[in-house]
């Protein structure tokens, strides 16, 4: 292990490293990975316990403690109760990194190496990483893609955690991936028509940018030609806080412009810059299943005959054909759709786990069901559920969610 000390304002933060082994379990295969965790600690909160942040994703790095002005916004509160320590989920951020590089390894390769990324690895990371910081126990926060995998840590190492605070990450236990996205698909139908309806005139607006997309003739800075599906993609901006309002931005402007193409391509999800997020997002809800782009498939009849239906966090098989950035890792993504994944979760063991604390369940989420969020909420008594249409999916970003459920999990009330 290797420890750096930086100091900035009122914040020590000590940078971690550890090496762990690509595949746990297998002391056959001799090949490693470095994992990175920043531990934050305001002055003063030296003897305060710890608190593990676990990102959405997946394959997307911890936020920088100054990634913003002040940090992320629910830093600030948890640093009075805790040491935080923003760990890297494996392949991303300061841990060893997985992006272009890797496509010299091969599609078979990089499919094979993708599979050891998982939660279930990144559990395990965590409990090196634990180990490595000399504490017995800690509490955890997951966000989204984070909350899945606390539900994975509570299935095989519970005794390891004191408080559990999950936000929009209540993941559907023992499901199947179809099932899931058939459930966002309705959710999208709600979240399009209700946008349309707030702002009437922009489902045309919206048809006429589809027009334009299916004659080519949207082409983005770094030489994409936007398909229809992709622009329908910008429907992932309904399920955040505010996201609606860039998305009438976009309506707004015109789609001729140099600013118009500048601000799409910001916009849109599952950027290259994070080729994991589109290489294995769906299996984050492979529980014991083959993906087989289920997005695709199970996208239902008024999605195919009207494009003005937004979708979400639906990954498409086609943007291997259209996406400049994603082209190149096609047949690792193929391969990795007919992949059997291993279950993550069991319900029993979850049930068993004597989990306290509180979780965040936003009522109007498109992306992680309210419906299998609270199934799951059944399985662990002792997490008080938050459940609030007051937030969208990114309701921890707001500052006042985390809070919440410290408030919740030490049984004072929440207003």
């Amino acid at each position: 292990m290797t420890v750096t000390t930086r100091r900035v304002l009122a914040l020590r933060i000590d940078d971690h490293t550890i090496t762990v082994p690509l595949v746990w379990g297998d002391d056959t295969d001799t090949r490693t990975i470095d994992v990175h965790a920043a531990v934050v600690t305001r002055e003063g909160g030296e003897n305060l316990p710890y608190l593990l942040f676990l990102q959405g994703g997946p394959g997307f790095e911890a936020p920088h403690p100054f990634s913003a002005p002040t940090g992320p916004s629910w830093l600030d509160g948890a640093l009075a109760h805790y040491r935080v320590v923003l760990l890297d989920q494996r392949g991303t951020g300061a841990s060893t990194p997985f992006g272009d590089a890797d496509l010299a390894r091969g599609d078979e390769a990089i499919a094979e190496y993708v599979t050891h990324l998982r939660a279930d690895a990144i559990v395990r990371d965590a409990e090196a990483t634990r180990e490595s910081l000399g504490t017995t126990t800690w509490s955890v926060l997951g966000q989204s893609f984070g909350g899945f995998t606390i539900l994975r840590y509570l299935t095989v190492h519970p005794g390891s955690l004191d408080e559990v605070y999950i936000t929009g990450g209540l993941s559907a236990v023992g499901r199947r991936p179809d099932e899931v996205y058939a459930l966002t698909y309705e959710k999208m139908r709600d979240a399009s028509e209700a946008y349309y309806r707030r702002f009437p005139g922009h489902r045309d607006a919206m048809r006429a940018r589809l027009d334009l997309a299916d004659a080519g003739g949207i082409v983005l800075p770094d030489g994409e030609i936007v398909s229809t599906s992709r622009l329908r993609s910008l429907g992932m901006l309904l399920g955040t806080n505010d996201g609606w309002q860039t998305l009438h931005a976009l309506l707004e402007s015109d789609p001729h412009t140099n600013a118009f193409r500048y601000d799409l391509a910001a916009e849109l999800p599952f950027s290259p810059r994070n080729p994991l997020y589109y290489l294995f997002h769906e299996s984050s809800y492979a529980d014991g299943f083959a993906t087989r782009w289920s997005a695709d498939r199970v996208e239902p009849d008024d999605f195919r005959a009207d494009a003005t239906l937004l979708t979400g966090e639906h990954a498409r098989r086609d943007w291997l054909d259209t996406v400049p950035g994603l082209s190149p890792w096609r047949g690792a993504a193929l391969k990795l759709a007919e992949v059997e994944w291993p279950r993550l979760y069991d319900a029993d063991a979850l049930a068993a786990s004597g989990a306290r604390g509180a979780a965040a369940v936003y009522a109007n989420d498109v992306f992680v069901p309210v419906e299998f969020s609270l199934e799951t909420a059944r399985l662990l008594p002792g997490v008080t559920p938050w459940i609030t249409s007051e937030h969208e999916h990114n309701g921890l970003r707001a500052g006042d969610v985390l809070p919440r459920l410290i408030d919740l999990a030490h049984g004072r009330r929440v207003r």
